[in-house]
């Protein structure tokens, strides 16, 4: 008999980039590098576990914005031509290393790859939604959805109108994607701020998913920590995420993935090869950029990228076994221990970006893979759950209020406003006001409607975390601050035409087909609560 629940939570997102306006844009590959490297390769080990009669069970959100590009017709027919030149690079590659044995046969492994990735491609028609939905009709999968473009939410609470927008717009394109209401949210970067628990329970759901310290420090003092959820005071339960299961996987430094015989991300073809060879497979206006083969191992810590050695798939595989036998050990003390002490079983939950997973930690889907695999057949101490089972098995929890928290650094919102971002907040609070002003109008006719409804697409897309993350990161921050820039701009245009009666129809209808997004979309959503 099992003493202790496993539940592990994977958080698919993307910020909705997708531009009909340009034949090339960068940042649409961060979609096509995450289905080669990520969601594909998970689709293959649910497969595999199915395959195998391994009931699995997994929590996992998939976020509005990378639901509406995994359905978008564009960005389909874009990937299928990211992946034909990746193979054609592929094919490429075993022809030019023929007498070098070793990188012969990485060629060939990442030819055989990308074809296993065509071949679920094609099988679900280039609708990648439709194959995870699967799982979830076999309860296997429970699938929960998120901010509608992961706005953070405590940083626009003093608008109540805009943060239920988010949430409530989320559960409808839930809805008309999966035929059915979310159970469960991921607050976008878990961040927890209270009273929104009472727009989660007002919009249906039965759950959300915090930071550990947003329960540890909740009021009464939960009696089993984050090793169980609360319920909050509307019926709606709180899960905390588990410190110490999270930093094994989610640590580079600490962490599984920083293993010297695991695939070293920073090292690409892109880079390395000749630049008349590689030229096709790089940028249009010729800058080098990741292609995605990369023939590198971490190797070891210190070491610059000049003095990486050869990878070998053979021995990664063997890591991330080894890796997940020793998680999977980890876990089994820590439920003996935490029974011990609770004398109930206790739930450890462990969230990460599915991103990590294949794309950032090439073996990460291995690694899942073997861990699902051992806990059916090796272990007895702890059952792997997903969140809906969990709540289904265990009605019963402690009432308290959670306190505010993120899981970004140092725990709280700074992340989100700093000294690299706060200016766009102003921005975004004046545009929420005017939106909640538009909302009370009755429109005039078809063309009102529409911009209407494009004001409020522009708001939520202008509202995107990702933006204020890059910025804080310092990565692409150019296109984070030109993407918070246009929508906002897109915004005020449409404000002031709604107001003056002159509505630019032919403007309208090619911003409309830019941020199509939530094409069911009613702009009352943002009338006064």
């Amino acid at each position: 008999m099992s003493i202790g629940y496993l539940a592990l939570v994977l958080h698919a997102h993307l910020p909705f980039v997708r531009h009909p306006e340009s034949d090339y844009v960068l940042e649409e590959e961060w979609l096509f590098e995450a289905i080669t490297e990520t969601y594909v390769p998970l689709l293959l080990m649910f497969e595999g576990l199915k395959r195998d009669n391994i009931d699995f069970k997994l929590t996992m959100s998939m976020t509005p914005p990378l639901v509406s590009m995994l359905q978008d017709n564009l960005l389909q027919e874009r990937y299928d031509h990211h992946l034909a030149q990746l193979e054609e690079l592929a094919e490429m590659e075993i022809e030019r290393n023929t007498h070098n044995g070793h990188l012969k046969y990485l060629a060939e492994y990442y030819a055989k790859e990308f074809n296993q990735v065509r071949q679920v491609w094609e099988h679900y028609d280039g609708n990648l939604v439709n194959a995870f939905k699967q799982y979830q009709d076999s309860n296997n999968l429970d699938i929960i959805t998120c901010g509608a473009t992961h706005g953070y939410l405590p940083l626009m609470k003093m608008y109540p109108e805009a943060v239920w927008a988010q949430i409530q717009i989320a559960c409808e394109h839930y809805q008309d994607t999966f035929g059915q209401m979310p159970a469960g949210i991921w607050l976008p970067e878990c961040a927890y701020y209270e009273g929104v628990e009472r727009m989660l329970a007002d919009a249906g759901l039965r759950y959300f998913i915090t930071d550990g310290h947003g329960i540890l420090y909740a009021r009464p003092r939960p009696r089993f920590g984050s090793y169980a959820p609360i319920f909050t005071e509307t019926g709606v339960a709180a899960f905390g995420r588990d410190h110490e299961s999270s930093q094994q996987v989610w640590s580079s430094q600490v962490g599984y993935p920083g293993a010297a015989e695991y695939r070293e991300f920073y090292r690409d073809l892109g880079w390395d090869a000749e630049y008349e060879y590689i030229k096709p497979y790089i940028m249009p206006n010729g800058q080098r950029k990741n292609v995605g083969i990369k023939y590198h191992k971490i190797t070891g810590k210190g070491l610059g990228l000049a003095e990486k050695e050869l990878y070998d798939p053979y021995w990664a595989k063997e890591k991330a076994a080894e890796h997940a036998a020793n998680f999977m050990f980890n876990r089994e003390r820590q439920m003996e221990y935490l029974y011990s002490l609770m004398q109930r079983p206790p739930i450890v939950l462990s969230p990460y970006d599915a991103e990590l997973f294949g794309h950032w930690w090439y073996e990460g889907p291995w690694f899942i893979d073997f861990l699902f695999r051992k806990s059916w057949h090796d272990q007895q101490s702890y059952q792997m759950t997903h969140l809906s089972d969990y709540l289904q098995a265990q009605p019963t929890q402690q009432v308290c209020r959670p306190s505010q928290s993120s899981w970004g650094y140092k725990g709280f919102h700074e992340y989100w406003l700093n000294e690299t971002n706060a200016w766009i907040y102003p921005h975004l609070h004046k545009a929420a006001e005017r939106m909640i002003e538009l909302a009370q109008r009755e429109p005039t006719d078809e063309l009102e409607w529409r911009a209407l409804n494009q004001a409020a697409r522009e708001l939520l897309l202008a509202q995107s975390s990702d933006w204020a993350f890059i910025m804080r990161t310092g990565t692409m921050v150019p296109y984070a601050v030109r993407r918070t820039r246009s929508h906002l701009q897109r915004f005020s245009k449409l404000w002031e035409d709604v107001l003056a009666g002159k509505i630019d129809a032919g403007w309208l209808e090619k911003v409309e087909a830019i941020d199509n997004i939530f094409p069911n979309i009613n702009y009352r959503v943002y009338r006064p609560l």
